[in-house]
């Protein structure tokens, strides 16, 4: 068994959920080791001071969950999450323009990003539920083109999440190069398993306390 709670986001990204969900959400990753909390922008800098005298980092979402929002809202959306003490941006790439085919615009938005978080982690959210085997190729080649941290496979609001064939096509394609987050539905220590065994090397699931307590 792999002990996966070193490489877990634990994540609260609930619309409804308060300040006093967050303290429990950051008390859970300091008592279990996990490796960082996912939260709202709004709650990155009370996390920040929960955490303080933590190893737990502090990652926050940018254009989410949908992506369309124009890509210069992200940027500011990414600086003012640094800003407040954000260690690691996972950021929804624009899901219209990539079904438009406009990857000129696809690549134009996360080589901004890129330059905008240097210094810190920055994950791409590409929603693979709505995507083709071409156009996830061809935003894999982006990310790697962009030296990207992450390729990302979900935000948990789309139909479905992440899936092992997902997973071991984005390791033919980005090999060591860029890692794998598989989000979206992983609710079970085996699927996380199965994730890690195809190639994902951070998971990021709301579920963190099921996962670590069925090994």
């Amino acid at each position: 068994m792999v002990n996966i709670a070193g490489i877990i986001d634990h994540t609260l990204l609930s619309p409804t959920a308060c300040f006093s969900d967050f303290k429990k959400l950051c008390d859970q990753a300091v008592d279990n080791g996990f490796y960082s909390v996912c939260v709202p922008p709004y709650m990155v800098e009370s996390c920040k001071k929960a955490l303080a005298k933590t190893d737990v980092k502090i990652c926050t979402v940018v254009g989410f969950p949908l992506g369309y929002n124009h890509y210069l809202t992200k940027l500011v959306e990414a600086k003012e999450a640094i800003v407040f003490g954000a260690d690691e941006i996972d950021a929804v790439v624009n899901i219209s323009a990539v079904k438009s085919k406009d990857f000129k615009f696809v690549n134009k938005e996360i080589a901004a990003l890129r330059k905008t978080t240097a210094g810190k982690i920055l994950k791409i959210i590409v929603e693979t539920a709505y995507l083709t085997k071409e156009e996830k190729t061809e935003l894999a080649k982006i990310i790697l083109n962009n030296k990207v941290d992450f390729i990302k496979t979900s935000t948990g609001f789309a139909p479905s999440g992440a899936n092992v064939e997902d997973i071991i096509l984005f390791k033919s394609l980005l090999k060591n190069n860029v890692k794998i987050k598989a989000s979206g539905g992983i609710a079970t220590y085996l699927q996380a398993e199965d994730m890690i065994k195809a190639g994902a090397s951070r998971i990021g699931s709301s579920k963190s306390l099921d996962l670590i307590r069925k090994q």
